[in-house]
């Protein structure tokens, strides 16, 4: 089935434009010009994945997406017209999986849709053999298939980019990983990622884990990268 994508702006030259660009890449599209217009269509048909505009009045993207991670953990690309680098933080650690700018090319949008499509739906195809097996290191449980995450029995909620960050490190205890590494492996070798993308979603996995009793669950190698802590045995 072609991938059903919930565009949320309230500009609707921005709706039309992302349908078509969508259109001609063979993808289905729903479309919200409100916060709580979105949430009642995401309720109705939930979709494969939601571009999510920032900065709309009454009731923001940011607010959207906390109510989205209430329940879901579909990906979120969010679309802003402020290009402050706090804004994109905050809107990757309320569980986005990319941040685009505007004005922005539709090509790219699309480009950044499929890419996040690819690393969901198709990475466990990419590892045949493993993909419906759980990854356990000590006390760390990843289940990509079920898309969940649990610290010492304890579950912890991450996003789907999340989950595939961690998964990396936990698949080579001890190893170094790069930030170029890690986002040719979760986003796609094609996909260009800033750094600070990177340390927002590491940032925001250790304060999920810190909530659970896990105090240190990635280590910064400074210079190089991050790899996995050394994590009591079960």
């Amino acid at each position: 089935m072609a991938p059903h994508i919930l565009i949320v702006d309230d500009d609707p030259h921005i709706r039309d434009v992302l349908v078509y660009a969508l259109a001609r890449a063979d993808m289905t599209s729903d479309v919200a010009a409100t916060g709580r217009e979105a949430l009642a269509r995401f309720d109705l048909r939930p979709p494969d994945l939601m571009v999510l505009d920032v900065g709309m009045p009454e009731m923001d993207g940011l607010d959207v997406c906390r109510e989205v991670r209430r329940q879901s953990d579909v990906p979120i690309l969010f679309l802003s017209a402020r290009s402050e680098e706090v804004d994109r933080i905050v809107g990757l650690e309320l569980g986005g999986d990319d941040y685009v700018t505007k004005p922005f090319s539709p090509r790219e949008v699309v480009a950044r849709i499929t890419a996040i499509l690819k690393r969901v739906r198709g990475r466990n195809a990419g590892e045949a053999g493993t993909a419906d097996e759980p990854l356990v290191v000590g006390p760390l449980a990843l289940d990509r298939a079920c898309h969940q995450a649990s610290f010492a029995g304890t579950a912890v909620a991450l996003t789907g980019l999340e989950i595939a960050i961690l998964e990396i490190l936990a698949r080579r205890p001890g190893r170094v990983l790069s930030r170029s590494d890690l986002v040719a492996s979760a986003y796609g070798a094609q996909t260009h990622v800033s750094d600070r993308t990177i340390d927002s979603h590491i940032r925001n996995i250790r304060a999920k884990f810190a909530a659970v009793g896990c105090e240190q669950i990635i280590l910064t190698v400074h210079g190089l990268g991050f790899r996995l802590a050394e994590l009591p045995g079960p």
